[in-house]
This record gives C-alpha cells, structure tokens and sequence, in this order.
C-alpha cells in the first residue's frame, strides 16, 4: 500500500497488470482513488490518492507511460480514461481480458472478471467490495484485497486468451480493438460515452 505514487524500482521488466477504483462511473465527477498495479510476480501494489491530490506520481505514470510495457486489464475502457483524465498519461500498450474473452469465449455470455478467473484458473474472487466508498482515509483488509485481486490473475489469464485468440484466428482483430481502446476512452471522456459513432443511427 502506497500514498501518492508507486515507490520506484518495485516492478520487475515486462507487462504489468492495472486497474483503477474511483467514486463511481461518471470519470470527470468522481474521481481517481487508487490505482492498482502488479509485474505478475506475486506482490500487488495499491496507489492511494487522497482528496484534492494533484496526482503528480512520477514513477507511477512513468511505468504507465512507457511504450515498451503492455499494460492488462479488465475492462480497459474505463481505466484509460480514469488514468489520462486524473494521471495525464496515456497508459498503452493494451491487452484487454475482456474484450479478448468476448472473442474467443463466444459460447457464453459472461465475462466479468469472477467468471474468468474460476473458468480459465480455477480460483475464486469476491466481488463485495466493488461498490464501496474508496474515498475514505483508511481502506479495510477486505477493501484492500479486493483491490489487489483485481490484478492478481491478469498475467496468467492474458496467457490463455493470447493462446485461444492465436488458435481462433482472431488475435490480429483481437490486437486492432485493443489499439483502438486509448482512442475509445477518450471518445467517452468528449462526450461519446454512449452514442455508438459507428453505428447507422
């Protein structure tokens, strides 16, 4: 657990997993509280910022920042844009376990987070504290394990897919959506978060 940035020197080479808690869904009115980020070799690292920082966190957008390190997540979407809004960095490279189960887990319809650690790795993950006040002074155990389970099975999930996207034939439509994701995230943040502009209509 860390306040105001990622101490430097933490993360081995290589990928890292992120993802982010704020006040709720609407990025510009409820902010940025805690960025989690983990190199896949067992620790989990929970960035916490405090009301009205300024969230200068060098080290933490460096690691974001750096082009040579793919960044996974779930649901990539929404901590793009959470993390350039408050943290000014555009946090790609992209590998995204969401979008990449909807391409090759096409015999079912679920595709949260839970459902993928249990199918893919046999684990089980609590959702409970995902509605929970991540404003406060202190986060609980259970707040703080919640946060860093959110990233602790990125790696090994990112394997699987990465092999099933390859199988399937899909991993270069697979990589053209996660490229496209900084673009998407910023189009929420414009104001297309809900207008589809691809679409007829």
């Amino acid at each position: 657990m860390h306040e105001e940035d990622l101490p430097a020197d933490v993360l081995a080479p290589g990928a890292v997993a992120v993802d982010t808690e704020t006040m709720g869904l609407i990025t510009p009115r409820d902010r940025l509280c805690v960025v989690q980020i983990s190199d896949g070799r067992g620790d989990e690292h929970l960035v916490r910022f405090s009301p009205g920082s300024d969230f200068a966190a060098p080290n933490l957008k460096a690691v974001l920042a750096d082009p040579a390190r793919v960044k996974l997540y779930h649901f990539a979407r929404f901590d793009l844009a959470a993390i350039e809004h408050y943290l000014g960095v555009v946090a790609a490279p992209v590998f995204c376990t969401k979008i990449a189960s909807k391409l090759v887990r096409t015999y079912t319809d679920r595709h949260g987070l839970k459902d993928l650690v249990r199918e893919l790795l046999g684990k089980e993950i609590s959702k409970q504290q995902q509605s929970s006040d991540w404003g406060g002074p202190v986060l609980s155990d259970a707040q703080q394990e919640y946060a860093a389970s959110d990233v602790r099975y990125l790696h090994a999930m990112q394997v699987i897919l990465a092999e099933r996207l390859e199988r399937e034939g899909r991993m270069a439509m697979a990589q053209a959506c996660f490229d496209f994701l900084p673009m998407r995230a910023r189009l929420d943040l414009a104001g297309w978060a809900e207008r589809d502009i691809f679409s007829h209509e």
